[in-house]
């Protein structure tokens, strides 16, 4: 299966795009159709054996231009430039200039006596002519209305234009069939008769369609323009070149031509031209361009920095890693055009509607003349009628309802820093009932912090983060990092521990200073004789927090506790607050213990968690939950692939320059939750800016076709002549849009409007809970036997010990420790010391004692 992309020419309202889509939709192989009337494109999904000829030959078969768009990127701001507007706006005041003083002559002096030369007030075949004229010349300048309109009838594929060509034509040829009675009038001499002829004409209706209906097109056009100015604001940050160093030579050259690899400099106050990583230099960048982060992020050697955001005080030497359509700003801009090139479900009902709409209209305006020629009114009476009837039905506000909303919303969600994939993510998102959220990442930093520095009874601080800090600086493990870092930041040094040892499973040990240094679980304290009843009490209440405690002893002294913990989010505990306000119930998922989990849901009143669950687990309960509602799951995008595959939409946070990732259908460039709340508030807003739209879509044209068809004659005397018609048709897209951009003046951050929408009922999820909670009792049967060992003199005799001890059945884990003489035995249940002891023998060595730790 491949998707293709084609530009489509010569659509101009939602039945074009109707046909377009189900004439491709006929070719054989070809899985699905999207066709986006407002970017004038569409993506087929197909089999490989449908050549891109075949497709562009069913378009233009249904009387439309259809082109594969090139492989080679073409330049955004091209793509998204207004080049209807310009062209519009020169027909418009080229139809004005003719118009005005046809009406001058049609309305002005035959109707209200205003004063013409001689030859024409005492001429009315010299009148008829001037009309004649300039009408034909209006038609000549919007011939498009025509060329498309007859083209799509010709097809059997009728569109605006054809209703439009339709009724300007209606009344051209029916005040020229008129001039043909007034010359009869004149050849019989009857000059009242011919200048009664005058009232007859619609010369003036025919011109003055075409030209409301142009002032119309020009308002949509110069709208739907400003709908993507949200991502046109983006292009326009990225500068146009950059300062490269080439064979030690800094040159000037177009950000185009930047390669992978190059070594650019970025000066102070320029933005930057690709992304990259720094290889020198400090700085401040503003990267509000791509995140909406109003503060400026400080960068240093290592760090990345993305094109289009703004250098601010320090020189920058970086290495370029992702250059022209791979940069970050391009894929944002690749999401944002490829989600509106989707369609969102909602827009079904439209689609279906426009594909008859037209051939409907041109029968109700069929019978509309007849009706009334049957009730006993003169052709004239009956074809203003029929003409408005045409005139005034528009299926453009039908088509636009859904496209225009979906453009402005992406383009806000991308200017904060939330970018949605497809119109159905952004529909969906406001309608969950479930948001399920992966801890660690998410609702957490994600990375270990020292919370608590406890020391002991006549120890500094100092000292013990000192004596940590040194122990922990040649170790691996994340929470080691996490002391080191703190000492940093106290502008503590680390010293160098000799016979550094790491225990797995337990802590590290070496010799700070000549004195033996140990640090880990209590346990290790314990097995020493070192932990005090205080410290083990308020390790326990720590643990009970969510926190790790992590002991340290030096030579046979305890010098104290560090707690460490993987800290929630500042913004985390008002997330979950807004999400609940908005009817979202709020399910936390994590692999981490209960015990951890809870202290998490303590700070932030999250409804329902469930911990001790592997990645693949998660699936099962975000299927669970799927069976009482829609349900959005929070991850990083990559461990939490098959969870966010699963849910209804799956949204990835703190993607920063990797905005690409495949499992989500949202992805947030920034790591605050507080995002996915605004992305619920932004994707209700576009439902109800949607909504709104299809509403007046569908009010104005059940309204509007039957008071032009003269419904309401008998009843008020209400009427409308063509002109009339025309106008209203002429507003009516005009209004869908500039409604959609309405959203531009809605504030995604402001949480005081938030209403809540109707809660489903909160599944039982006990069932997984009891699972974990099963586990976590095998775990806490787990007992710990430390064997003294005689007769191990290297590390072969280590790794024997430790081969026979591991083959006994019920065995988790064995540690051996040549330099204590020992072998630490962790049992999933308690296995009899002979037992033990008789392995150790068999494989030659001696057990001089066994203990539990």
């Amino acid at each position: 299966m491949k998707t293709e992309k084609f530009n489509v020419t010569g659509m101009t309202c939602a039945a074009c795009s109707a046909h377009v889509e189900k004439a491709v939709r006929n070719v054989t192989g070809v899985d699905a159709v999207s066709v986006n009337l407002l970017m004038n494109n569409m993506t087929v999904s197909s089999e490989e054996s449908v050549s891109a000829s075949a497709i562009c030959q069913a378009v233009e078969s249904a009387g439309y231009g259809a082109a594969l768009a090139g492989a080679e990127r073409v330049r955004r701001d091209d793509a998204f430039a207004d080049h209807e507007t310009p062209k519009l706006r020169r027909r418009l005041a080229a139809s004005l200039c003719l118009l005005l003083p046809l009406m001058y002559v049609s309305m002005g002096h035959l109707m209200w006596g205003w004063p013409v030369p001689v030859a024409f007030a005492e001429n009315p075949w010299a009148i008829a002519l001037y009309q004649l004229l300039l009408t034909g010349l209006v038609m000549v300048i919007n011939q498009k209305f025509f060329i498309s309109g007859f083209t799509g009838l010709i097809h059997r594929a009728p569109n605006m234009d054809t209703l439009v060509a339709l009724g300007s034509t209606a009344a051209f040829v029916y005040s020229a069939a008129v001039m043909f009675r007034m010359g009869g009038a004149y050849g019989a001499a009857n000059r009242e008769m011919a200048a009664h002829c005058l009232h007859d004409m619609y010369f003036e209706s025919a011109a003055m369609i075409l030209t409301l209906i142009t002032v119309g097109k020009l308002l949509e056009a110069y709208s739907k323009g400003k709908t993507t100015n949200a991502v046109k604001s983006l292009m326009d940050l990225a500068p146009k070149t950059a300062h490269v160093v080439r064979g030690g030579t800094e040159m000037t050259i177009a950000a185009d031509e930047v390669l992978v690899g190059d070594i650019f400099i970025v000066k102070p106050g320029e933005s930057i031209p690709v992304d990259g990583q720094v290889i020198e230099g400090e700085s401040a960048v503003d990267e509000a361009a791509l995140t909406g982060e109003s503060l400026p992020v400080d960068k240093g050697t290592g760090d990345r920095v993305s094109a289009a955001t703004l250098n601010q005080n320090g020189a920058l030497t970086c290495r370029a890693t992702r250059v022209g359509g791979d940069t970050t700003l391009q894929q944002i801009i690749d999401m944002v055009e490829n989600a509106v090139a989707t369609k969102a479900p909602i827009a079904q009902i439209a689609d279906r509607v426009s594909g008859v709409f037209v051939p409907v209209v041109i029968i109700l305006a069929l019978l509309t003349g007849a009706v009334w020629l049957l009730a006993g009114a003169g052709v004239g009476k009956a074809l203003s009628h029929a003409i408005s009837v045409l005139v005034i039905s528009c299926p453009c506000s039908l088509g636009l309802a859904t496209p225009v909303a979906i453009m402005v919303g992406n383009g806000i969600g991308a200017g904060q820093g939330i970018l949605f994939k497809n119109a159905t993510a952004l529909e969906q998102t406001g309608r969950v009932n479930f948001m399920v959220l992966d801890k660690t990442g998410t609702v957490t930093e994600g990375r270990p912090q020292v919370t608590d520095i406890c020391p002991a009874a006549g120890v500094a601080k100092e000292a013990l983060l000192l004596a940590a800090a040194s122990l922990e600086k040649k170790s691996e493990h994340p929470l080691a990092r996490a002391i080191c870092e703190c000492a940093e930041k106290e502008g503590i040094a680390p010293e160098e521990a000799a016979d550094f040892q790491a225990l797995p499973g337990w802590g590290v040990k070496g010799v700070l200073g000549g004195i033996r240094t140990i640090g880990g679980k209590a346990a290790l304290l314990q097995e020493k004789g070192l932990m005090t009843k205080e410290f083990l009490s308020r390790g326990e209440q720590m643990a009970g927090e969510g926190k790790t405690p992590l002991y340290f002893a030096g030579g046979e002294k305890l010098l104290g506790m560090i707690a460490v913990a993987d800290v929630v989010k500042p913004d985390s505990a008002q997330a979950v607050k807004e999400i609940k306000n908005m009817g979202i119930h709020v399910v936390m998922l994590t692999g981490d213990n209960r015990r951890t989990a809870e202290a998490v849901r303590a700070q932030t009143e999250i409804d329902a968690v469930v911990a001790d669950v592997l990645p693949g687990d998660k699936e099962a309960v975000i299927r669970k939950l799927g069976e009482y509602g829609r349900v959005a799951m929070v991850g990083d995008g990559i461990n939490d692939a098959p969870a966010l595959t699963a849910a209804d939409v799956g949204i990835a946070i703190g993607a920063g320059a990797d905005v690409a990732l495949d499992a989500a259908d949202i992805v947030l460039v920034k790591s605050k939750l507080t995002d996915v709340s605004t992305a619920v508030r932004l994707s209700r807003q576009v439902l109800k800016n949607i909504h709104e739209n299809l509403f007046w879509a569908f009010f104005y044209n059940c309204i509007g076709i039957p008071v032009a068809a003269g419904a309401l004659v008998s009843l008020t005397g209400l009427s409308l002549n063509p002109m009339v018609a025309a106008a209203a048709m002429s507003l009516s897209s005009f209004c869908v849009v500039t409604n959609a951009l309405r959203l531009n003046f809605f504030s995604v951050r402001n949480s005081a409007g938030d209403k809540r929408a109707k809660e489903v009922p909160m599944p039982d999820l006990s069932s997984f809970i009891k699972i974990n909670e099963k586990e976590e009792g095998k775990e806490n049967k787990e007992m710990v036997k430390v064997l003294d060992v005689e007769g191990m003199m290297c590390a072969k005799c280590q790794a024997h010990v430790q081969k026979a001890l591991e083959g006994i059945a019920g065995v988790s884990a064995v540690e051996v420790s040549l330099e204590d003489k020992t072998a630490r035995v962790t049992m999933e249940s308690n296995i009899a010391d002979e037992k033990l002891a008789e392995a150790v023998t068999e494989a030659g060595y001696e057990v001089k004692g066994c203990r539990t730790a």
